[in-house]
């Protein structure tokens, strides 16, 4: 079977809310379009330049809030609104660029009360505020999913969701992305280089259509497999377009 593109997610704001796309164009050096292009930093963040990267510990995020799973998100390229949606809160329909106080009206509800409140949305000068400091894209391997729900004896698969990954790819013999590191991998006709593994954190603890942490995704990373990874990070080594159902092949 050959592997290939089964979706693809960008994640406009980061930590609230993904978007499914058919079709993407990526230049090489750049995470995706509209991918991360945002980030909420909360009033405790320790952030000396707003238009730069900055670890994630700076932003309001799922592993720390888990509602914020939950969040679905539809853009407009050509006006620059964002359409959020969560099964507790009315659609918000705004320009994250200067309509702020909106935006954080309406997750404030979303928020524990122990913990830092959103305070800011920022936006990268250049790349996207993705969780790695370069400009890179996730791949996740459909097959490596299934193999954590077949640990967990879940009832149905674990929602890729969970993953907050950029390609999905079907086809694969379980944790096959592993062996990756340091090559090439084309995709349509992009090419990448794959550098790292995802550490994974709590976040992917919680159910994406609920916001509630309903499965322990950590515990059977760590207790079966060894590692707490999932997933790799990638950078784009050469432009092109992919689509579903795109080739995937190891150069």
């Amino acid at each position: 079977m050959t592997a290939r593109v089964a979706a693809l997610w960008r994640h406009p704001i980061k930590s609230h809310g993904r978007e499914s796309l058919s079709h993407v164009r990526l230049e090489e050096g750049r995470t995706m379009p509209w991918d991360r292009r945002w980030a909420v930093a909360h009033e405790d963040a320790k952030i000396v330049d707003a238009t730069a990267w900055a670890p994630c510990q700076n932003f309001s995020r799922g592993s720390k809030v888990p509602s914020l799973t939950a969040i679905n998100t539809v853009v407009n390229e050509s006006t620059g609104m964002v359409t959020l949606s969560h099964p507790n809160r009315p659609n918000l329909t705004f320009n994250p660029d200067t309509e702020q106080e909106a935006f954080l009206d309406w997750v404030r509800p979303l928020m524990p009360t122990d913990r830092s409140a959103s305070a800011q949305i920022l936006r990268p000068a250049l790349n996207g505020m993705t969780d790695s400091d370069f400009p890179s894209l996730s791949l996740l391997n459909i097959a490596s999913s299934d193999a954590v729900s077949t640990v967990m004896a879940m009832k149905q698969p674990l929602s890729m969701l969970r993953w907050r990954g950029n390609i999905h790819i079907d086809g694969l013999a379980p944790w096959a992305e592993r062996e990756w590191l340091g090559k090439q991998v084309r995709i349509g006709s992009v090419e990448f280089e794959v550098r790292e593994e995802i550490v994974r954190c709590l976040a992917t603890t919680a159910n994406p259509e609920t916001g509630e942490r309903d499965a322990d995704t950590l515990k059977a990373l760590n207790e079966t497999f060894g590692h707490q990874n999932f997933g790799v990070y990638a950078v784009v080594t050469k432009s092109g377009e992919i689509a579903l159902d795109d080739p995937v092949e190891v150069l």
